[in-house]
């Protein structure tokens, strides 16, 4: 053997320094790769801007000693989300005016988003908000506007504040005032009003509360394959050059602006596509904020990263468009009966009429087609807000006026004057849409009545007169609604115009749904004024079904066809001349200056509650099986549960008309999972989660039960996991609501079953 070779000290001392540099160049190289990612982990919630633009004040203020502000010429932004969910039960949805589509659970909860934008110095100021429901009613607007003076004076005013409605069809009805509204909602609810009105209050109350220097933005591009063109025909009836023009016959821009701070944390987006809030239809009876609303989700869940729905500071809303003949259902219209296309001008099959040509949408069931149309529109968006450049600078405008719709003078030409109508509905509003099919008796394109339905109309609502008739022409007038004498009218006839602008960004609330062409021209109409020289980069968005609700406008050309939704173009062929003619005259003067010049119009009316009567179910006592108590299990889960499969489990439950005042910050619903470390429940999904449904039985004699379900996704981590409920019921002596709840047994999510050998070998033929 040889001689061992040994050491002297130094070199034992060069060693070992040797070997701790080494381990110490393995730790600092550690802790740099840990903190690059830690750091771009948290830049999920950032923004890298480009530095702030020169601000276009002549004069740059210094700042003094005393100053704080670093950005004094930067806007002020907030943003704010609040629940406005509301009735649950024994309530219409609101959207397809059909009686028999009452409330009986919760797909997802409906919020109210707003976005506040004000200049530096704070003395002018807008407001935009986007609510999870079908559309704002002017009662809902007039109560919101009567809060905000109580809490801020003349700060929000209806001149400043802008209201609009996704345009869902699976949120509660009850919050209108107008009678031909309310017969379909089974009457006026103070619950169902309270939740809308208190959630947009509380949602501004947010926004107004977290204002704070920031920078605005906006981004426009084109999203196919989401939407189409539900009344094909009536759009070719417009001027052929016109049509020339566009490339398709809907309108597949989504225009966003993005919110930042000054510190480049995001704050909020909004973004506006044209498409209608119907990818769940009529036999849907659970409360959902529908494809737009699963769009605001996924933004909301991607920015507030470990936060449940609901919560967080970042806000998105999906706002509605000139969506008026716009549908998700990209299928498209067939006949139920045989599966054969019935895209024709009637809309209708050789057996049931216009109720048997149905569109659907793109996924195997309601659930399946939300999401994909919700994902396509989400991803656009998060695009568009990753890719945006383009800034708006400092100032802001709005301007508003109120107008008598029934009585418009419109100057067609040089030579040519026409009117507005009082309102009317037409025959084919009564045929519905191939969205939500109406009744067998009526098609779409009708221009002549029916002597046993104007017979009808005539004994119950009185005969049209001769100038409402003509004033209507080619429209068959169904329901006069204009001239039904009453103590409440039938429709609105005072409504809102208004504009707001934000640096070049022009948001037009149009009250109702505006054709793609009638879209198309009023864009263009005030785009001219605000910038008539094509020189200043105007991004002009329309904001549908805004402040109040007056049903359809069509172009000229559209209305003569009397599909749908010309014969609920409720003032008439000249409606969409009206509204260009009013929405250029306030471009005009928030172009000159002359805002204050505008008159201010005739008020709307503000009916006295007495007069707004509901004819909702009576909330009996709740009664639980015998040997049962609320909260009880009537039909347990498994023990065992794969990714993709449904967990679910029925309780003894109250109405849950009962919980409206106590759940706008609640749930009615927990799905926890075990942590072993801890040894304590977390909660994982909620009710306002995608994953949940709660579904509500209504029994007989006092009795009901509430099923919950969970979609297990595919990211659900294994573990030991309960679903829990809660809710009220209504005692009878004493007369009280009572809360309650319940919990599943506990159940076990693994990735995969593995069996025995054994048992595989033995039942190998069922694998075969």
């Amino acid at each position: 053997m040889g001689n061992r070779k040994t050491f002297s000290s130094l070199e034992v001392a060069l060693i070992v320094l040797t070997v701790l540099l080494f381990c110490t160049s393995i730790g600092f190289i550690t802790m740099l790769f840990i903190l690059e990612n830690t750091l771009r982990e948290d830049s999920s919630t950032t923004t890298t801007l480009p530095p702030p633009p020169p601000s276009s004040s002549q004069t740059t203020l210094k700042p003094s000693a005393t100053t704080t502000d670093a950005y004094p010429h930067a806007y002020l932004i907030g943003a704010g989300r609040a629940d406005c969910t509301g009735l649950l039960a024994d309530i219409p949805l609101m959207g397809y005016a059909s009686g028999d589509q009452l409330a009986a659970g919760l797909h997802t909860r409906q919020y109210s988003r707003a976005f506040i934008v004000a200049e530096p110095d704070g003395s002018k100021r807008v407001v935009f908000v986007s609510a999870d429901i079908g559309m704002v009613s002017q009662r809902v607007r007039l109560e919101v506007i009567k809060k905000l003076k109580s809490k801020y004076g003349d700060l929000y005013r209806q001149d400043n504040v802008i209201l609009s409605g996704t345009h869902t069809h699976s949120g509660p009805a009850g919050y209108f005032q107008y009678t031909i509204f309310r017969l379909t909602s089974q009457g006026f609810s103070r619950e169902a009003t309270d939740a809308i009105v208190n959630g947009i209050v509380k949602s501004i109350d947010i926004a107004h509360a977290g204002m704070r220097r920031g920078r605005v933005f906006v981004n426009r591009g084109i999203l196919d394959k989401s939407h189409i063109n539900r009344s094909p025909t009536s759009y070719l009836r417009n001027p052929e050059s016109e049509r020339a023009r566009y490339p398709f016959d809907t309108d597949k821009d989504v225009m966003i602006m993005k919110m930042v701070d000054m510190n480049g944390v995001d704050v909020g987006l909004v973004s506006w596509f044209a498409v209608h809030a119907v990818s769940m239809p009529n036999t849907n009876h659970l409360i959902s904020s529908d494809n737009l609303g699963y769009a605001s989700y996924l933004f909301e869940q991607a920015k507030n990263e470990g936060s449940l729905p609901g919560e967080g500071s970042f806000v998105a809303a999906f706002a509605s468009s000139n969506l008026g003949d716009v549908t998700p259902n990209t299928k498209g219209p067939h006949c139920t009966n045989t599966g054969l296309p019935c895209a024709n001008p009637t809309s209708t099959c050789p057996e049931g009429g216009v109720t048997t040509c149905i569109s659907t949408g793109p996924g195997e069931n309601m659930f399946e087609s939300t999401r994909i149309i919700g994902e396509q529109i989400f991803e656009k968006a998060m695009e568009l807000y990753n890719s945006s450049a383009k800034e708006m600078l400092e100032t802001v405008n709005f301007a508003h006026q109120w107008v008598d719709m029934s009585n418009v003078t419109v100057k067609l030409n040089d030579t040519h004057n026409a009117t507005t109508c009082k309102p009317a509905l037409g025959y084919s509003f009564a045929a519905g849409t191939i969205d939500g099919p109406g009744l067998i008796n009526f098609t779409h394109g009708m221009t002549e009545g029916d002597p046993f339905w104007d017979a009808l109309r005539d004994a119950l609502l009185g005969v049209p007169s001769n100038e409402t008739t003509k004033c209507h022409q080619p429209k068959p007038i169904l329901l006069n609604t204009g001239e039904i004498n009453g103590s409440i009218p039938w429709h609105p006839t005072i409504i809102d115009v208004q504009i707001i602008t934000i640096g070049s960004l022009a948001i037009l609330a149009v009250p109702g749904e505006f054709t793609t062409m009638s879209g198309r021209r009023l864009r263009e109409a005030v785009k001219k004024e605000l910038d008539p020289s094509d020189t200043k980069n105007i991004d002009v968005v329309i904001a549908g079904l805004s402040n109040v609700y007056t049903h359809y406008i069509t172009t000229f050309e559209e209305y003569q066809a009397q599909r749908y939704e010309a014969a609920s173009t409720i003032y008439g062929p000249h409606t969409l001349s009206a509204y260009l003619q009013l929405f250029r005259g306030l471009a005009k003067a928030i172009a000159e200056d002359t805002v204050a010049e505008l008159p201010k119009g005739p008020e709307p009316p503000f009916f006295n509650e007495s007069q707004l009567p509901g004819f909702f179910p009576n909330i009996f006592p709740d009664i639980a099986p015998t040997n049962k108590t609320f909260g009880s299990v009537l039909v347990d889960v498994q023990p065992l549960y794969l990714p993709g499969e449904v967990a679910s489990v029925t309780f003894v439950a109250g109405n849950p008309r009962n919980s409206v005042t106590y759940m706008s910050n609640d749930t009615y619903l927990k799905v926890e999972k075990y942590e072993d470390v801890t040894a304590v429940w977390h909660t994982v999904y909620i009710d306002a989660s995608w994953e949940t449904r709660y579904y509500w039985d209504k029994g007989t004699g006092g009795q009901s039960n509430a099923t919950i379900e969970w979609h297990i996704p595919s990211s659900a981590a294994p573990g030991i996991y309960r679903i829990r409920h809660f809710g009220h019921r209504k005692r009878l002596f004493p007369s009280t609501i009572n809360p309650y709840e319940g919990s599943s047994s506990e159940f076990e999510i693994r990735r995969s079953i593995r069996l025995p050998c054994h048992y595989l070998y033995n039942n190998a033929a069922l694998y075969i």
